[in-house]
């Protein structure tokens, strides 16, 4: 599971600016310093989407070793209304 919630770090500590929802007690996390003047917001949307694709993926390979299958209908049809993409 990713999932990416801001912080600040200070003090020697980092504060959330929210709770993680399903997160299990002492997960494991990667912390990113992030420079506050060269931030480019789009560009770091973009990569929090290229790291839920590729989350996503894996998912997909998971459920597909495991046997859990679905039509591939079903599946475009997810994806349509996911990314806003028409017939």
């Amino acid at each position: 599971m990713l999932k990416t919630i801001a912080g600040i770090y200070q003090d020697g500590q980092i504060h959330l600016t929210e709770l993680p929802q399903d997160v299990s007690d002492r997960s494991q996390v990667l912390v990113t310093f992030l420079d506050p003047d060269k931030i480019d917001p789009a560009k770091l949307r973009q990569l929090i989407d290229h790291l839920e694709t590729i989350e996503g993926i894996q998912q997909g390979f998971e459920e597909l070793n495991s046997g859990q299958t679905r039509p591939i209908g079903n599946f475009v049809q997810e994806m349509q209304q996911k990314y806003g993409i028409s017939d």
